[in-house]
């Protein structure tokens, strides 16, 4: 669907989905217990595993959503021309959704799980994979870096932060990086 040169897009639709939801939860923060993901709770709300990826946390931490979202656009501009706007889709989902299971098993902190890093992370690691060498820019650093050094640099450095889901983000990103193989591979059995 288009207006006027603006083009409704999956990742569109999807940064939409988190900046309602952002505005719905700065207004009503119960809304975190109910859509966020409970690793001691997951079984008596196992919709969780989807409906966290589009939580985050609460105005005024708006760093949360904003890196997600501007990296969502980004990565996800690139890589829905790459692979196509249904394996998007398909690692983004996937990713977040094998984030959430690494955050379930892998020492659960008592805390709930919310943002979309692991689906980020998933969008990472296949453009991590596929073209290693993309140069892109990071916040502050005034240089590109290879794509490669940013991800994995990202994973390092945020895994050391209090209250950072590092298994979401390890989970999506080892998703990230087998699709990457997978599309790699396709990509020049076809070429």
């Amino acid at each position: 669907m288009a207006y006027r040169g603006f083009k409704l897009t999956a990742i569109w639709l999807l940064i939409a989905i988190n900046l309602l939801l952002f505005v719905a939860t700065s207004i009503n923060p119960h809304l975190i217990d109910l859509f966020g993901l409970h690793p001691a709770g997951f079984l008596g709300k196992p919709w969780t595993i989807v409906t966290n990826l589009f939580i985050h946390a609460p105005f005024p931490q708006i760093g949360h959503i904003l890196a997600n979202m501007i990296t969502l656009y980004f990565f996800g501009s690139y890589l829905s021309r790459l692979i196509g706007v249904r394996n998007f889709l398909i690692v983004y989902f996937c990713g977040g959704i094998l984030g959430n299971i690494f955050y379930i098993l892998i020492l659960p902190p008592p805390l709930p799980a919310i943002g979309a890093s692991g689906a980020i992370f998933a969008l990472g690691g296949v453009l991590t994979a596929m073209r290693p060498r993309l140069r892109v820019f990071i916040f502050p650093i005034p240089a590109p870096l290879p794509l490669w050094v940013a991800i994995i640099g990202g994973f390092l450095i945020l895994s050391l932060f209090p209250g950072v889901a590092w298994q979401a983000h390890l989970g999506g990103l080892v998703l990230g990086l087998a699709a990457g193989y997978f599309f790699r591979r396709r990509e020049h059995y076809y070429f």
